[in-house]
């Protein structure tokens, strides 16, 4: 089997990667070790950045989402019961974030890539890569009881923090930063009217938490909570109740409640791998990076990712140029990094630090007060809340 890029993972960074390719008229072979209900079952976060909604719009799947999405120009941050509204709109020189799930995007992606008759293989295991430091690598996979094997230029690792394609890659050849946090964050899915059209995110000594939305039918709520937490411990009205207890008396009296439709619990970390770039192997999103959620970064970093990569192989085999594959480890990193910090700082303002001394806690009051305060400190946020430029 011969294809001209192999993209690793058919989340949603290989999938809009491979239709800006075919687009450009590369050929592309996406391989997925999941299938694609499991794919499409994965719960992630929902908000995008402007260059998030342009690059849908330039793979030509983003109708629905502008259809279904919901516009935000602003922002909740409460303290200890003290609300802040940061206007995104304002503060940012007019740009906004869209709320929209990143199930759903996944769900167009891979549902204009069957009409359109993408080469793609789900449930392709023993996944290996070889030969990446040649002008000739190969990834090697078994379905359905045969091994394949596929020549091509270049690979995609789009496969996520656990993925085979940062394993590739020899111990000596790579860096990584990894911060994990002392809490994870019990999350919720329910079918009721969100609490406000904005997201809530509030400091309270009991922890923090996160009012936020799919849809206008639809809420995604979230608890801090320690490491290890058992998500059957939890009943709905347990999660419910100890929601109110942390938001603004105001906001806990109008929420509305109802059965779960979903509950998890994730870990908060911080990681990045240096560089991008392996001979003729790329990492992007989750396997190049991870961030807290706190920042709603996550899926924004992996579609900047793509956006440098999709350049970078256009520009190879319609330029005749290299220099995009050349710097797309360099480009991508200075963009993740300053992502990583925005991620880092909102986490850390927010959030109850189990080993916090009574300092620790003061400076966090005193840079919910400065932000309160500041236009420049609100500048700054909504700046990288709605996204650095690419």
């Amino acid at each position: 089997m011969r294809t001209q890029v192999a993209i690793i993972g058919a989340g949603p960074a290989g999938l809009l990667l491979a239709a800006l390719l075919e687009q450009a008229g590369i050929d592309v072979l996406v391989l997925e070790r999941r299938a694609p209900d499991y794919v499409l079952a994965r719960i992630r976060a929902g908000v995008l950045e402007q260059g998030t909604v342009d690059l849908m719009d330039a793979a030509g799947v983003g109708a629905r989402m502008h259809a279904e999405g919901l516009p935000h120009t602003g922002i909740g941050i409460s303290f200890d019961g003290e609300p802040l509204r940061i206007d995104l709109k304002q503060r940012s020189g007019g740009k906004q974030v869209l709320v929209y799930g990143q199930t759903e995007l996944t769900r167009d992606l891979m549902a204009a890539r069957a009409a359109a008759g993408g080469a793609s293989v789900y449930e392709a295991a023993d996944v290996a890569i070889v030969n990446i430091d040649t002008p000739h690598p190969q990834v090697t996979y078994r379905h359905a009881g045969t091994t394949h094997t596929v020549e091509c230029d270049f690979i995609a690792g789009c496969d996520g923090f656990h993925g085979v394609s940062r394993a590739s890659v020899p111990a000596a050849a790579i860096a990584t930063f990894e911060r994990e946090y002392p809490f994870g964050w019990l999350g919720v899915m329910a079918d009721v009217p969100p609490v406000r059209d904005e997201l809530i995110y509030t400091h309270h000594a009991r922890g923090f938490a996160l009012c936020s939305m799919r849809s206008r039918l639809r809420v995604r709520c979230y608890l801090q909570c320690p490491p290890g937490t058992d998500v059957a411990a939890w009943s709905d009205d347990r999660f419910w109740d100890e929601l109110r207890r942390r938001l603004d008396p105001t906001v806990a009296e109008a929420m509305q409640t109802g059965p779960s439709i979903e509950k998890s619990v994730a870990p908060l970390r911080s990681f990045v791998a240096e560089p991008l770039r392996f001979g003729r192997l790329f990492l992007a999103g989750d396997a190049a990076h991870i961030v807290p959620p706190t920042g709603a970064k996550g899926l924004n970093l992996a579609a900047s990712d793509v956006r440098y990569l999709a350049e970078g192989f256009v520009g190879h085999y319609r330029e005749n140029s290299d220099a995009g594959l050349n710097h797309y480890s360099a480009r991508a990193l200075a963009r993740i990094w300053k992502a990583e910090r925005f991620s880092w700082w909102m986490t850390r303002l927010l959030h109850d630090f189990p080993d916090d001394t009574a300092f620790d806690r003061r400076m966090q009051r005193a840079e919910f007060d400065y932000l309160r305060g500041s236009v420049a400190a609100q500048t700054a946020l909504a700046e990288n809340y709605v996204g650095l430029p690419v």
